[in-house]
């Protein structure tokens, strides 16, 4: 074959086409994890890596309030200041704060509702929202931001 322009051209779709076997694995890692998603789902296998479910040994009802530079004020149900944070000690509970708000704005709820702060006979800490059943299990954020909410019930 001799030189020539004309057989030395190529196509811009030389350059940018994916080998078969790649589209044919990637569409097979689909298929695969569709069937275990759909497996999991239709034999009714429950949650895994919950927190356990234990008796309540304490709980507070509290009103959190909070700025976005990190300083927090929470109160009791009868609006009795129970501790008021500079944004140094108050971060998490702020940002706690800043995930209530977002949920209550997702579900049209009052900004400004209490919330149920909650030790198990285990010692674990959690946080409930009635008014978004929203709650999380503040055990999973380590031991000093855990701390922070413990204060709060002694």
């Amino acid at each position: 074959m001799t030189f020539s322009p004309d057989n030395q051209k190529r196509t811009v779709m030389d350059d940018t086409k994916v080998p078969t076997f790649l589209v044919k694995t990637m569409f097979g890692l689909v298929a695969v994890c569709l069937a275990l998603v759909t497996a999991h789902t239709l034999f009714g296998n429950g949650p895994i890596s919950t927190p356990p479910v234990v008796p309540t040994a304490q709980e507070r009802v509290i009103f959190i309030d909070g700025t976005m530079g990190g300083a927090a004020t929470v109160r009791a149900e009868d609006g009795r200041l129970i501790v008021d944070l500079p944004p140094e000690q108050g971060g998490f509970i702020a940002g706690v704060w800043r995930v209530l708000q977002r949920e209550r704005a997702k579900s049209g709820a009052a900004p400004d509702g209490p919330v149920t702060l909650v030790r198990g006979t285990n010692g674990r800490l959690s946080i409930h929202d009635h008014s978004t059943n929203w709650s999380a299990d503040l055990m999973g954020f380590g031991a000093d931001n855990a701390r922070a909410f413990a204060r709060l019930l002694d």
